[in-house]
């Protein structure tokens, strides 16, 4: 079958596309514990960026999996499956001239890596949300620690799944860290990233 498919080239390019935005295209990964903050970030830094006339998405873990990822489990292959999909869609978006901001648990390394090679290291900015387990399980919004705790639920990371901590970030946001201060720390470290350079 892969030698049927043929790679069609658009007539517009990502160079292109950027320049008419008057902005770089790239992903901000987020990734930390379920709890730790990643879409509060997300969206309060693309609120900021938006303001400014910056085109992005926000790609939401729950939101994707209620679409495109909704025939995936939590398993150790399904995760991995469920990254590697949010890879080819973030490399689409950043084709397309727009500042992706992805909010994923994404618990293991390797498919982290797998996400920064398909969009290539210079589209790549991790972000961890470094929060502990014992705060994420004192906020709970969505309460599936406390699910997780009773055994109604399996592969909850953090609890009887793992999450390997990434080793480089980009950026650590701390748990003790505000939103308006997170997202300030992130814009001064991508504000020069979005400037194209000719």
């Amino acid at each position: 079958m892969k030698k049927n498919v043929v790679k069609h080239n658009y007539k517009i390019t990502r160079k292109e596309r950027r320049i008419a935005n008057g902005h770089n295209s790239f992903l901000i990964f987020f990734t930390g514990l379920s709890g730790s903050g990643k879409s509060t970030v997300a969206c309060a830094l693309e609120e900021k960026l938006f303001k400014e006339g910056i085109k992005t998405y926000v790609l939401d873990g729950d939101n994707v999996r209620r679409g495109i990822n909704r025939n995936l489990s939590f398993s150790p292959e399904d995760r991995s499956e469920n990254n590697r999909r949010i890879g080819e869609i973030a490399k689409l978006f950043i084709d397309a001239g727009l500042v992706v901001l992805a909010a994923f648990v994404a618990p293991y390394r390797k498919d982290r890596d797998f996400i920064k090679k398909t969009v290539k290291a210079n589209n790549f900015i991790e972000i961890y949300m470094n929060t502990s387990l014992e705060e994420c399980e004192r906020r709970d919004v969505k309460g599936l620690y406390e699910m997780a705790r009773k055994g109604e639920i399996k592969n909850m990371t953090g609890i009887d799944a793992p999450y390997e901590e990434p080793l480089n970030p980009n950026v650590e946001i701390l748990q003790q860290n505000s939103v308006k201060e997170a997202v300030d720390m992130l814009y001064n470290i991508i504000k020069e990233k979005l400037q194209i350079k000719i």
